[in-house]
């Protein structure tokens, strides 16, 4: 008995300390996930990693993808580095020799280093103002595009009535926002996610940046704000249509059901990020029309007691936003 009570007082620090030396034992690489250059330029690269380790490793920069033939006619770069031992870091040259884009992928000859997903994807530019100009514009896009949404909120609080502003484009709106949100969230957040998205596009680039993330998160806050002053203010007898009612409901339900199947490992999490954005985008598609026709019949135009045209006029500018990094892409392939 005596001996019981003794293995159980000691088998939680045993456990810990194999954890502990578990953990110890495997040391994690880590490397630039994009590295972006002009052409005939060059960069000094640096693989780092968690811990040093006993014995110098081989790390190998396997190329998975190049939008040319011949890798090395878009980028220079060594086949191989050494990380010597007992040392956190080494560092290689590489020069950018013509437009294009090269994915390359780190394996080490070491047991002890784990060095799978680490990836660098170089692009290669005629200028690096051309990406800056891209990022400013993402911003803009969601500055513009939340800036909209406040023209709406305050003719509601100034008029104490949201007469004229249609239930079912409400419902819709909330329900789209809170799948593009969780779409956002799940790509840019979610490390597993992440790491998914890479495996399975080896040469593809996270489709999601901070400004969609915080435009998602600022939208959904804004729809709870309509909602809540729908439900204090005169509404005028509205209340959300069958129709839409059905279409949330087939929605909801696609959602939960591909949830069970994600849980069961059926699907992908990232293929259940992607009925969310499917989610979204059949909203999106849909939601106006419900105000249209709303509108129409009560015989108001839309600026009079409904949706305000300050909020649509930046719809316009957001949607030429929205376009303006496709004229980038033509020009970085030009």
């Amino acid at each position: 008995m005596a001996d019981l009570d003794l293995a159980k007082r000691w088998l939680p620090a045993l456990l810990l300390w194999m954890l502990i030396n578990l953990s110890e034992s495997r040391v994690y690489l880590f490397a630039p996930d994009v590295v972006t250059l002009e052409e005939y330029s060059k960069a000094n690269i640096t693989i780092t990693s968690s811990s040093p380790i006993n014995q110098s490793a081989v790390i190998q920069l396997n190329v998975t993808y190049s939008s040319r033939g011949n890798y090395s006619s878009v980028i220079k770069m060594p086949e191989q580095v050494l990380l010597p031992a007992e040392a956190t870091s080494v560092s290689f040259n590489v020069t950018a020799n013509d437009v294009g884009q090269v994915t390359t992928y780190l394996h080490s000859n070491n047991t002890d280093l784990n060095s799978s997903s680490v990836r660098i994807r170089f692009i290669v530019v005629h200028s690096k103002i051309l990406s800056v100009i891209s990022e400013v514009i993402g911003w803009i896009y969601f500055l513009a595009w939340s800036v909209s949404f406040y023209p709406q909120a305050v003719d509601n609080w100034r008029r104490k009535s949201v007469v004229g502003l249609n239930f079912d484009f409400l419902a819709l709106n909330l329900t789209g926002f809170i799948a593009y949100s969780v779409f956002n969230i799940g790509l840019f957040w979610v490390p597993y996610i992440k790491e998914e998205f890479l495996k399975r596009n080896s040469n593809g680039i996270n489709p999601v940046n901070a400004n969609d993330v915080f435009f998602s998160l600022h939208a959904f806050l804004l729809c709870l704000v309509y909602i809540i002053q729908a439900a204090v203010y005169e509404r005028g007898g509205q209340k959300v249509s069958r129709t839409a009612l059905i279409l949330l409901l087939i929605g909801w339900a696609f959602a939960f059901v591909s949830l069970f199947l994600a849980v069961a490992k059926q699907i992908s999490w990232l293929d259940y990020l992607y009925y969310f954005s499917y989610i979204k985008l059949a909203v999106t598609l849909i939601k106006y029309v419900p105000q249209v026709r709303y509108c129409i019949h009560r015989h108001t135009e839309v600026s009079n007691r409904g949706i305000k045209t300050n909020g649509s006029k930046l719809v316009m500018h957001c949607y030429f936003t929205k376009f303006s990094p496709v004229l980038y892409f033509f020009i970085f392939n030009s």
